[in-house]
């Protein structure tokens, strides 16, 4: 057995980025990977423009200690251009965005000036680039705006269309082959005999893969026969890039995926100091890097969440995603015995006074699926054994679901 932090370590040194690419239109784009850096082709914006709505102004022609009368000879809205160049004691009315008419230096807010016909007074105290965004603020053309393995998210394809991007160059999607395996398996809308539970592993994986962005191989519920498993295995092994099973890599009689695993593929470790889900193998299967996750729900959940989607992010040549953690004030009393790394499903809370502070969801036994549905963190003890009361400090991590 080793500890999660060599689980973790070994798991993302052991996973490379699938190989090929493709072109997509940036609307089709979401959720994807760059396989190639963006670059600006021109400044953003593509001109010094207003700020504000108001009155565009040269700063030269405003007396220094009180107010300066100007002659209003343009109204500019945004999209347009005023070509003439201003002459002394002119000004313009601008809206936010238009471009700054040529000679001007300074847009004065229309909340600060009076208007008598075309007479605009404005007041002592404005100074050159005031209320002026100006070109390349946002952007300068030639810089890196996207690195390469950027996961394309809503804002980032709002980014590529105003740069005038069309298309994007971004890795294909990894192909992952997810089963279940066990005798007490079965699809939910079958009758649920005594001692059978329903797939909700598969489920719940099979929505965490999708909403990653993978490609699921779903090969459904394999029954603890070594023929079955091996045929499975060899099927993903072939087919995807990865191997997701639950079930079937602990240390029981029936428990055969590691067994099979074995002999058709290779197990680089299994068993990680972690609760819930210390019963898991990772290794080669074919083609495909191999995570074998445990079987109760909570358990495969976390593992999924803690250690194989890191893995899956790299696998999609996404550039690492550190965890999301922070210290959090603990509510409650808390007695851990065991020596290993302990996940416990918490529910995070925010003041007024920007204090975050964490309970946990109730039972947290392995079996338990409302403990993870209750939850947004996950609160991370130490190996050692450790006693928590009202008000100490904890680690949390925030839950990704995407």
């Amino acid at each position: 057995m080793i500890a999660f932090d060599e689980a973790y370590a070994r798991v993302l040194a052991e996973t490379r980025p699938v190989v090929g690419m493709e072109l997509l239109r940036v609307e089709d784009a979401l959720g994807r990977v760059l396989a190639a850096p963006i670059l600006a082709g021109f400044d953003v914006p593509n001109h010094a423009n207003s700020a504000m709505d108001g009155y565009a102004v040269r700063t030269v022609d405003l007396a220094a200690g009180g107010e300066t009368t100007l002659t209003v000879v343009a109204d500019l809205p945004a999209g347009e251009r005023l070509e003439r160049t201003m002459q002394a004691r002119e000004a313009v009315r601008i809206m936010t965005g238009a471009p700054i008419p040529p000679g001007c230096d300074c847009v004065v807010m229309q909340e600060l000036v009076r208007r008598v016909g075309d007479q605009v007074t404005v007041p002592a105290g404005r100074v050159p680039g005031e209320n002026i965004r100006p070109a390349g603020e946002d952007i300068q053309a030639g810089s890196v705006v996207l690195p390469r393995g950027t996961r394309l998210r809503p804002a980032h394809l709002g980014l590529l269309t105003a740069l005038g991007w069309e298309q994007v160059e971004v890795w294909r999607r990894p192909v992952v082959a997810l089963l279940s395996t066990g005798n007490e398996v079965v699809e939910p809308g079958t009758p649920l005999l005594p001692g059978q539970v329903y797939d909700s592993n598969r489920t719940t994986l099979r929505a965490a893969l999708q909403a990653l962005g993978v490609v699921v191989l779903d090969l459904g519920v394999v029954r603890d026969d070594r023929e079955a498993i091996a045929a499975a295995l060899v099927r993903g092994g072939a087919e995807a890039d990865a191997v997701i099973t639950t079930g079937g890599v602990s240390v029981g009689d029936h428990d055969l995926v590691k067994e099979v695993l074995e002999g058709q593929g290779a197990i680089h470790f299994w068993q990680v100091a972690m609760k819930p889900g210390k019963p898991q193998a990772y290794g080669q299967l074919g083609q495909a890097r191999f995570f074998g996750l445990p079987g109760n729900p909570v358990s495969g959940l976390a593992v999924f969440l803690l250690i194989v989607r890191p893995a899956l992010l790299r696998m999609m040549g996404a550039l690492d995603e550190p965890p999301r953690r922070m210290q959090a004030v603990f509510r409650g009393a808390l007695n851990k015995k065991h020596n290993r790394m302990d996940f416990l499903r918490g529910i995070a809370h925010g003041d007024e006074q920007g204090e975050v502070w964490v309970e946990t969801t109730g039972p947290q036994g392995s079996g338990i699926l409302t403990s993870f549905a209750k939850a947004n963190v996950l609160i991370i003890l130490p190996e050692a054994p450790v006693r928590l009361v009202d008000g100490d400090k904890v680690r949390i991590q925030w839950i990704d679901h995407d």
